[in-house]
Parts: C-alpha cells; structure tokens; sequence
C-alpha cells in the first residue's frame, strides 16, 4: 500500500516538468496525433457562457403538474363508470381495469420525460437522480399493464360468462386494437427485464439500448388502443382531447430534448477530433476543436453523450465527462479502454466529425455551499474531477483525494498535482488494493480532519462512488453536501 501526502506548496515539485497546468495551458502541452497539426497557442480565454444556475422551483412546479395530471387521469377512470355498470356482472373488475390501465399509460408518461433530458428539469436534478427515479417508478407501469390485462380479461368473462382463457383469445383476436397493444406491452416488458440489474450486467450497452428504442414504438401502439377503445374517450371529445395533447407534448418535449437541440448544436459548433493522446495503461485523452464553443452553457465537470461519425461508431452515444475546464474552441475528454465503444476511441483520425448532446450534470463548482472542498478522484473518475478543480473559485481551499489500485493507475495525475499546487492545495494518493487501502469514515476523518466542515465531490467506479459517499456521510458530511454522478442506466 501506498498513501502520498502531498501538502501544500510541496504538491507543485512533485508534478513533473511536463505536467499542464490549468486550461491556459493545458492544451499546449498535450500532443497530436503524428500527422496532426499542433493546436494553435490559446488566446487568453474569452466570456463563455454558463449552465443555468439550478432553480428549485422548476422541480415543485412540475412535481404540481405531475400530480393534477395524476388526478385527471383518475377522474377520467371514475367518470366512465356508473352504477348499473359497477353493478353488473364483471363489473367492478373491468372499471379497476380500466383504472389501472389509465394509471399505467400515465405513468408510462412520466418514466420517459424523468430520462428525455429536458435541460431545466437535468439542471435542477441531475441526471444521475433522474435515473435512479426512472428506476424506482419504471416497473410499476408494467405491474400496472398486467394488472389491467387481468382484470380486464376476468370482468368480460364473467360479464359474457365464459371462461378466462377463452375470453382472453376472443379478446385478442376480435377486439379492435388489442393485439396491437399486447404487442406494444411485450415491448414494454422486453424493456424493463433488461433494465434490472442482473440482465444489465450481462448485456452490451448497445443491444440495452436498442431494446430500449422499441419502447417508443411500445408507446404508440398502447396510444391507439386507449384512445380507440378506452370508455373514458369513446364519446368523450374533451377527455379524448386532453388525453391526446398529453402524449403529443410528450412526444414534443422528448423529440426536442433529444433530437432537435443535440442536431442544431451538432451543426452549429462543429465539433471536430484534433488529437488522441495516450494517459496511461488503456487510458487516452482525446482533443476537441468546435466554432463558437464559448456560446456551448457547459462547465468543468459535465459530461456529454458523444457520437464519433466513422464507421462503427457512428450509430451509438456514449458519456464522458470533460476531463478539463472548456477553454476557448477546445474541448477534452479522457477514456478508458473498457472493451466496448471505448476500445476505438483510440484509434480515432484527427477530423474525425463528432455529435454532441448535452452538456449534462450537476458536478459543477457551483454546487458548492462551502469554501472548503475535497474532490476525490478513482481511475478515469479523476477527469471530472480535475475539470471541476480548474473552475473552482481561487479562495476555495482544496483537499483532492486519488484512489487507484497502481501508480500507473493514477490517470491525469501530473496535471491535478499541478493545479492542487497553483492553488496552495493539499493532494493526497491512496495507492493500493482494496484490502490494502481503507476508504471508510475513520480513514476518511484522519485524512481530512475538518472533512464535516466541507462540500465533497467524488467521481468513479459507481460501486465505489456509492460506498464512499455512505462513508462520507458517516463521517459527519450532511448528505446535500455530497456531490456524486452515476452514468449507469
């Protein structure tokens, strides 16, 4: 095990000559690909145009419309209904089918605008939170399916007095609409199997995210079934209307979010490959050039999805945070070679075209509550860190913790012991195997004795992101003080 202290003022001869500094001169130092030109020097760094500042009330005024648009679809349930109807034969069965099949469409709704990445609603929450709600209320709209079929089926049987299965097929075969949306909802349920955590693990993120595009389409069809079918709109103009604008501007907002500002933004900078530059075992930096990336709202620490255009890579996003603070018309990410989409990005051209949608996150320094802060980077987590640490205000005092299991592990570590240095920080480096090196309360106080008096932001291996904020908080950090963002879907 190895635990290096670096204290402050010390921390500056310990980064090699080599080593960049803070994003004046962080591009100067860092090389081309062979037969790319060098980036030009920097002019000193222009206004740039920031994230908008987290705004609380965005989140009560939609969680308000997310409940009176839960209280219409209820209302639109009970009104269908009367007494002769609850009355008959099935009766009650088939209006809690009804019930729940309105209460699974719209929660459907709020699933796919929790995860469309609505630039207001990321911003206030963050996009890791937004996930881990998408998570929790995700299975409910299929528990919600299968209890509208169930119920469905068992009141038109006993209502018709048949048996439950063959009432099923007649159903499915001469009921408008129906084979459709049982279609639609096998869909659905494709999707959220391959959601939980143990089919996640064993799959590409590309074959999840393609199950995951059929949800859309899943959506449609469960669309048309209701608003053809559903008591509540047959015959029902302005329920039938209120029904329908809620999935339109659903659509609307997610083909925005999703679509229409990733394209214009894609067009507009231009962001283009200048360089891959290697940083470690299976670890490259690749350089960014784009048109008026001043005008881009992003910060040190964000992250985009990103969308190499060559062959093979095309066709998929993935996110990677900013591994410095944006400076002038350069951008940069840092990557590890994790066997997938990852494994090319080193082999990129200087040109190469690149899709950009976000910038996303809230691991940003104006997060902050504090003027004291410690940043703690694992692996390749260190390249949102070291972004963030640039953009820190110059009075913060700073502690950054780097977690890895070898030195040569230690990824961007010469430019992060540099800038700790500029700012008369303290860097510490927890070096070692998990058995070797304790990442719990107690090392974390005796490493940072004032650590409850801080803000803390950590970014890594999620599993070990997530154990050391439990650990953080134990130590006595209040948990809105503690800054962490999970890319895991």
């Amino acid at each position: 095990m190895t635990t290096n202290v670096l204290p402050r003022r010390r921390a500056e001869a310990a980064a090699t000559a080599g080593a960049a500094g803070h994003a004046g001169s962080l591009w100067q130092d860092h090389a081309t690909a062979p037969d790319a030109p060098a980036p030009a020097p920097l002019a000193p760094a222009a206004p740039r145009r920031r994230p908008a500042r987290k705004r609380p009330v965005v989140v009560d005024v939609l969680a308000a419309a997310a409940g009176i648009g839960l209280g219409v679809t209820i209302g639109l349930a009970v009104t269908a209904e009367s007494a002769g109807s609850l009355g008959a034969p099935g009766g009650i069965a088939t209006a809690l089918g009804r019930l729940a099949g309105l209460l699974a469409a719209y929660a459907m709704v709020v699933v796919v605008l929790l995860v469309a990445r609505v630039p207001p609603l990321e911003r206030a929450i963050g996009q890791d939170r937004l996930v881990a709600w998408h998570r929790r209320l995700g299975p409910w709209p299929l528990y919600l399916l299968l209890a509208h079929a169930v119920l469905i089926t068992v009141g038109y049987a006993r209502q018709a007095n048949d048996g439950v299965l063959h009432q099923f097929g007649q159903l499915l075969w001469t009921y408008p609409g129906i084979l459709a949306a049982t279609a639609g909802s096998i869909l659905l349920f494709a999707a959220g199997i391959t959601s939980y955590r143990l089919a996640r693990r064993r799959m590409a993120y590309e074959t999840w995210w393609s199950v995951h595009l059929y949800t859309y389409l899943a959506l449609f069809l469960s669309f048309s079934h209701q608003i053809d079918t559903g008591a509540s709109f047959v015959g029902h103009p302005a329920a039938r209307f209120w029904w329908t604008m809620l999935w339109l501007g659903t659509l609307a907002v997610v083909v925005a979010a999703r679509v229409a500002l990733p394209v214009w933004r894609s067009l507009y900078h231009r962001v283009r490959v200048v360089g891959v530059q290697p940083e470690g075992p299976g670890v490259v930096s690749i350089l960014l050039r784009g048109r008026r990336l001043d005008r881009l709202p992003v910060a040190g620490g964000q992250f985009f999805q990103w969308r190499f255009l060559r062959r093979g890579l095309w066709w998929q996003a993935h996110p990677y945070s900013l591994s410095a603070a944006p400076a002038g018309d350069l951008l940069r990410i840092t990557v590890k070679d994790l066997g997938d989409h990852s494994a090319g990005l080193a082999l990129l051209r200087p040109g190469t075209p690149v899709a950009i949608e976000g910038p996303y996150g809230t691991f940003t320094a104006d997060r902050t509550e504090r003027d004291r802060v410690v940043l703690v980077g694992a692996g390749v987590g260190t390249a949102p860190v070291l972004a963030l640490l640039q953009e820190l205000p110059a009075a913060t005092d700073v502690t950054v913790l780097l977690r890895a299991s070898t030195r040569a592990d230690l990824v961007l570590r010469d430019e992060v012991a540099a800038e700790v240095a500029r700012r008369d920080g303290r860097l510490v480096e927890l070096v070692g195997s998990r058995d070797e090196v304790a990442v719990d309360a107690a090392a974390l106080r005796r490493i940072v004795p004032d650590l409850g008096r801080r803000d803390v932001f950590l970014c890594g291996p999620d599993a070990l992101s997530r154990h050391i904020a439990s650990e953080v908080e134990r130590a006595g950090v209040p948990e809105r003080r503690i800054h962490f963002e999970s890319f895991t879907f």
